[in-house]
């Protein structure tokens, strides 16, 4: 961290033990010694405390991540029940053939054309009503 050799650290301890003298160089270290455990242990509760907020922050975009791949899943479930349902209506069976269709009315040559029935609100025009496709 600060690249201070054990020469250096024996100059500094000499010019120590020269300024304070013997009699007040332990209570010096002792000081020393305390704040430099203060400052390490305050370092390391500032580190936990940045490691938990960044371990909830990511469980935070995991959830995110997750319930966005959930109403993906959801959506394309719900397309693709669409897409069976389609299917069945296109396989739905045709009118039986016990059944004889009804006999056209011959219409009056200036006569317009028959309004769509009143229960046909679908616009479907493939001729089977809503009863005929469940």
């Amino acid at each position: 961290m600060f690249d201070i050799g054990f020469s250096e650290l024996l100059v500094v301890a000499v010019v120590a033990l020269l300024v304070l003298g013997p009699e007040r160089l332990p209570r010096a270290a002792r000081f020393a010694g305390l704040w430099l455990r203060r400052a390490r242990a305050q370092w390391h509760s500032v580190k936990s405390e940045l490691e938990h907020d960044l371990a909830a922050e990511e469980l935070r975009r995991d959830l995110h991540a997750g319930r966005d791949a959930w109403r993906d899943a959801q959506q394309d479930l719900r397309t693709a029940g669409e897409q069976v349902r389609r299917g069945l209506d296109d396989l739905a069976p045709a009118p039986s053939a016990s059944t004889p269709p009804a006999a056209p009315t011959p219409a009056a040559p200036d006569a317009p054309p028959d309004p769509p029935a009143a229960d046909d609100t679908t616009g479907d025009t493939t001729g089977f009503t809503d009863d005929d496709r469940r």
